[in-house]
């Protein structure tokens, strides 16, 4: 317990600038390869931690590494600071009002997970310098988790080699160990192409690309009814055709995403859909084309991590929340419905307390049914290196995700809490895993035996290359 409370103890010396820096990322919230000020933030702070800086990971401009110690294993903190368009809300603020001149907002709470990563792994960092023990802790600044797949992109470009153990948190109104099911994923672009003509006077003559794309949702419709029910497919429409109901649209792309529980599920149903694009295409005499932009794969668990992790969680107790954050919980929750918070405690497989507005527990591995689950990349690094997450409790129970609620929340004194509850809990993981290998070598045979020897098929092709976008330039008056 003693060893514990050593690395608690270093955590908490660096959480003044770790909050400021999640406060910093909080006020310019960037969106997928756009995070060019938060990624210089967090390389800037990895700096003046004594850290070895890489920028430019993965020839990802906003990717950044930071790494300390030497020989030994190589554990890796995985972090993120990307946002999210259309939720501009003030802090502090428990009504929907938007700040002055901005769009976006940490809808997520990504500010806290890149900064919580990140202060784990300067305690790890100050660990291995007083052990003197072999071995490396990293920082992976990784962005565009919101349906960019940077992680996927960085797997492919070989940044996780040679790391040994990977380590994350996300955000969440519960502290706890996080349930290694999410879905597979692809997102692809379906471009249709026809030919134009006079709607009204020779509409023969044309060929409707919306017509193509309007059959391509139909078919998928009914694919529906012969899916696994654990699978999901969405879509939205990129390019109608224009906006002129008199000329027949000769070309119009829809956008797909399609989920699945597993890896080998979600490619055979992605073949199905551009099967039905196909189809479409013939019934209207146009062609079509689609693009990959982006794709995850499915979590994979570790018990043996996972049973560590919960272990620190359990030693340490649940975040310690006074009675401002309370109230202020409370005033957020008074603008949800009680339908939102029984859905929070659902998700989690927890017995429902409408009078709690902050978390009070710490909820066990293997937690809810496995229905509520969405997709994330970090599942595509978890079938390269063996893996393990937590959940940590920043925001008022029932707080919807993706939500100006949850952006209102973002730099309360409850979330800086519950980001360093997360932080030391993850550094006393890695302590761990650096004081006996045996562990490392468990969490390994662990993951051979869930992979089974299935091959991995990174969900991203080889020739899909992310949308990368160059800084702006910023133009100086010459006096």
């Amino acid at each position: 317990m003693q060893n514990t409370d050593e690395i608690w103890s270093m955590v908490e010396e660096h959480v003044p600038d770790l909050c400021a820096m999640a406060d910093t990322v909080w006020e310019t919230p960037e969106l997928n390869y756009r995070e060019f000020e938060s990624a210089s933030c967090h390389a800037a702070m990895l700096r003046d931690k004594e850290f070895r800086v890489s920028e430019n990971v993965g020839n990802i401009p906003t990717a950044v590494m930071g790494e300390a110690g030497e020989g030994g294993p190589v554990i890796a903190f995985l972090g993120e600071y990307d946002a999210l368009p259309g939720l501009s809300q003030e802090a502090g603020v428990a009504r929907q009002q938007q700040r002055p001149g901005e769009t976006s907002g940490h809808g997520c709470g990504h500010n806290l997970l890149g900064a919580g990563a990140m202060l784990a792994a300067i305690g790890v960092r100050d660990f291995l310098l007083q052990t003197k023990l072999p071995g490396r802790v990293r920082y992976y600044g990784c962005p565009a988790e919101e349906g960019g797949s940077s992680k996927g992109f960085l797997v492919r470009s070989g940044a996780f080699d040679d790391v040994d153990i990977a380590i994350s948190w996300h955000p969440a109104p519960f502290a706890g160990i996080n349930n290694p099911i999410s879905l597979a994923c692809n997102e692809l672009e379906f471009h249709f192409k026809g030919r134009a003509a006079h709607a009204s006077s020779s509409p023969e003559l044309g060929r409707s690309a919306l017509d193509a794309v309007e059959l391509m949702n139909v078919g998928a419709n009914y694919m529906r009814e012969h899916m696994p029910s654990t699978a999901r497919i969405h879509y939205a429409m990129i390019n109608g055709g224009g906006i002129a109901p008199n000329v027949v649209q000769a070309e119009a792309t829809v956008r797909y995403l399609i989920r699945a529980r597993e890896l080998d599920e979600l490619h055979g149903l992605v073949e199905r859909v551009k099967k039905i694009a196909e189809g479409a295409a013939l019934m209207t005499e146009t062609s079509v084309s689609y693009d990959v932009v982006s794709g995850d794969a499915n979590l994979i668990g570790n018990t043996p991590l996972e049973q560590l992790m919960y272990r620190k969680l359990e030693a340490l107790g649940p975040p310690q929340f006074d009675a401002a954050d309370r109230a202020f919980a409370e005033e957020i929750r008074s603008t949800l419905s009680e339908q939102d918070i029984r859905a929070a405690y659902a998700r989690f497989g927890l017995p429902v307390k409408l009078d709690v507005p902050l978390c009070d527990i710490i909820f066990p591995p293997e937690n809810g049914d496995g229905r509520h689950v969405g997709s994330t990349d970090v599942g595509t690094v978890s079938w390269v290196v063996p893996t393990v997450q937590m959940r940590g409790a920043t925001y008022a129970i029932g707080t919807p995700g993706h939500s100006w609620q949850l952006v209102a929340q973002g730099k309360s004194p409850a979330a800086h809490k519950g980001m360093t509850h997360a932080a030391k809990v993850m550094a006393a993981t890695a302590s761990d895993l650096f004081r006996d290998p045996a562990l490392i070598d468990a969490a390994k045979a662990d993951f051979a035996k869930r992979r089974d020897g299935r091959p991995f098929i990174n969900p991203i092709p080889d020739d899909v290359m992310p949308p990368i976008t160059q800084p702006p330039v910023i133009k100086k008056d010459i006096g």
